[in-house]
């Protein structure tokens, strides 16, 4: 009975020995855990209600379009950069709020709000899109480097051939023709064949003088 007593103390000693070294420890490990968890929790909630929230501004600043209420529609727009910077909404509402001031002839203003989501945004399509609409309104600006600029970065994988055919737009406009020619041809080859944009790069090439050769009906026949 003293033996199996004493084998119990050396077990509790052990016990209280390796509390001592790790159980401070595991509880703040189990503590930060905790924390992490409940902060994930709280970041998660933040951006549904952010979201939510922008969702909202989002709808009060699409239902002034119609009736080209810029003013409105800008002040909205600057309380949703302000607020919800990093939201799909708002994202959405720079390329909205472009689109209106370009058609009413506001084209610095129109860059200014592109340029904005191309800095801000983390969206890779809508950063794409930006840039897009961005290097043609450069371009109408004449502001050449600065439009291809925008075409060397940041243009994800399924926008690279609307890339190449706006770059071709821009070097033709530099009196590039050669350069255009080489970009639009890798506009065309990267396009799926039945996408009806394709004739119109097809039809730029024809105007340059550098028309596609045409497909062997055997290619076409067996699908190649």
């Amino acid at each position: 009975m003293a033996t199996y007593d004493l084998e119990q103390q050396e077990q509790l000693d052990q016990y209280k020995q390796i509390w001592k070294q790790y159980g401070s420890l595991a509880m703040t490990v189990l503590l930060i855990g905790l924390l992490t968890f409940a902060g994930w929790k709280w970041y998660l909630r933040q951006q549904n209600e952010n979201a939510l929230k922008a969702a909202s501004l989002y709808e009060a600043l699409d239902s002034r379009v119609s009736n080209g209420d810029l003013k409105r529609m800008a002040t909205v727009f600057q309380d949703m950069k302000a607020k919800y910077p990093n939201t799909t909404y708002t994202a959405q509402a720079a390329l909205l709020m472009a689109q209106v001031q370009a058609e009413q002839g506001k084209d610095e203003d129109a860059r200014s709000s592109l340029t904005w989501l191309v800095d801000n945004t983390k969206n890779q399509e809508l950063g794409a899109i930006a840039r897009l609409r961005l290097a043609g309104l450069l371009l109408d600006a004449k502001q050449y480097p600065l439009a291809l600029k925008q075409l060397e970065q940041g243009i994800s994988e399924e926008f690279i051939p609307l890339a190449n055919d706006r770059k071709g737009d821009i070097l033709f406009a530099q009196g590039k023709k050669q350069e255009a020619i080489t970009a639009y041809q890798k506009a065309f080859q990267l396009l799926d064949k039945s996408m009806e944009y394709r004739r119109i790069v097809e039809n730029k090439l024809i105007a340059l003088g550098a028309a596609p050769p045409p497909e062997a009906a055997s290619k076409i026949a067996s699908g190649a």
